[in-house]
């Protein structure tokens, strides 16, 4: 819900929360079915995609006629969308919070984007497109993107062979390993089959324990699941919030978006 600057149509910036700009890149590709995971304290996010149709009334009474028509916007798109929301009671892991969503997914591909992961491009949906892309041209399991960093070894990271210009077929992932084995860092956007809830439920074991979403992946790829990464293209940049020191990049980078 930490708020970003947001450049409109009409070339204004506004404050969006992040978890906004997550919402409307996904709803500008086509998607219109969203599951929100949320935990203890998270009743913000709710609120943000439930209409405040009295708040709107006193919007258009005092403020900016463009702030208006911005939130006219974001509430059009939250009325043609399915939106649920499912509770995580614990915070044990992010493998946890994408398995509380397999009866909302059933049987179908979904992609995955975390909240406080944003990409920036003159042409948004892309980066989603590509991974879709791939479930189809490569038939994998699994698709992510991912980027060249100078540290990697505070993110999940790949190996893997190049089958294509910025194309990966992994071998590996690690979340945080003290001897990163490359720079490619996972981004916190994906694709899925089915797959991928068996082997988040494999990875937790028989106890109901903490498991990150990169030792369900490993376990797929262990398994003989085809996994694939997509290295950020030039133009794309990310934007991460999940610190006070990125999120005050996040402030100066969207600044000039």
């Amino acid at each position: 819900m930490l708020p970003v600057f947001a450049k409109t149509a009409s070339g204004r910036l506004f404050l969006k929360p992040v978890v906004q700009l997550v919402f409307e890149g996904l709803y500008d590709v086509g998607i219109r079915q969203f599951c929100f995971v949320v935990g203890r304290g998270k009743r913000s996010i709710e609120d943000q995609f439930t209409l405040d149709l009295g708040f709107m009334t006193r919007l258009r009474e005092t403020a900016d006629p463009q702030l208006v028509k911005e939130m006219d916007r974001f509430y059009q798109r939250v009325r043609n969308s399915h939106i649920a929301f499912i509770n995580q009671p614990e915070p044990i892991g992010f493998g946890d919070a994408v398995l509380r969503a397999e009866n909302f997914t059933n049987r179908n591909p979904f992609i995955v984007h975390a909240g406080d992961d944003l990409i920036l491009s003159r042409r948004p949906s892309g980066s989603v497109d590509r991974l879709i892309a791939a479930l189809d041209t490569y038939k994998v399991d699994a698709a992510f993107l991912v980027q060249k960093v100078k540290d990697p070894s505070k993110y999940g990271v790949i190996e893997g062979d190049r089958i294509a210009p910025r194309t990966y077929r992994v071998s590996h992932v690690k979340e945080k390993p003290r001897r990163p084995k490359s720079k490619m860092a996972i981004v916190a956007l994906y694709a899925f089959d089915e797959r991928i809830y068996s082997c988040i439920k494999a990875a937790r074991g028989p106890k109901h324990r903490e498991v990150e979403l990169t030792d369900a992946i490993e376990r797929l790829i262990q398994d003989g699941g085809k996994v694939y990464a997509l290295q950020l293209m030039p133009e794309e940049t990310r934007v991460e919030v999940g610190t006070p020191e990125s999120y005050s990049n996040a402030l100066k980078m969207t600044m000039g978006t």
